[in-house]
């Protein structure tokens, strides 16, 4: 299988989860939209990230030549962040802040493994260089994309607790 088919294979799968999640969310159309503008946002701003950190070295990616990484990766990062605002979305609704924090963390950790273990070495897909730099980076890119594109989805529809399934008002709080 080549590198085009596990990209094309994987955003098919994250559209399914994007309707899951979408569904199970119970998110408003203007909610799903606010979604699809934040995972917009990190496929856009990923770009700049992907060739900032390929010059310096962090990372590449064998299957391309170019400075960024291959095209087909980009529609799926819109589509996986998206996924991951709604369910973000949730979390502080539910949580507030803290639940927030936890979610941006295990985000974080568990995307920093996934580039590391299934991308890299099991796929193939993208090359890291060793140290612990790298992985700080990495982690850095992580948890700061995601909070744009949970960032972007608030600007897009308003904040979680103005959804009319909010189970909390939120006064003098900031949601």
């Amino acid at each position: 299988m080549t590198t085009q088919h596990l990209f094309v294979l994987a955003t098919g799968v994250y559209l399914v989860a994007l309707a899951i999640v979408t569904y199970f969310t119970r998110a408003t159309p203007r909610r799903f939209l606010g979604a699809l503008a934040g995972g917009l946002a990190v496929a856009v701003i990923g770009v700049g990230v992907e060739v900032v950190f390929q010059t310096l070295g962090f990372w590449h990616y064998p299957s391309t030549e170019q400075r960024y990484g291959p095209l087909l990766m980009y529609p799926l990062l819109v589509l996986m962040w998206a996924v991951y605002s709604l369910i973000g979305w949730r979390v502080m609704r539910r949580f507030g802040w803290r639940g927030q924090a936890v979610f941006l963390s295990a985000v974080t950790v568990l995307g920093t493994l996934r580039d590391y273990l299934e991308a890299g070495q099991a796929l193939g897909l993208i090359a890291l260089a060793p140290g612990i730099t790298t992985v700080l980076v990495d982690a850095i890119c992580w948890a700061g994309l995601t909070a744009l594109a949970h960032g972007v989805m608030r600007l897009v529809a308003g904040p979680s607790a103005s959804d009319p399934l909010a189970r909390w008002p939120c006064p003098g709080r900031l949601c």
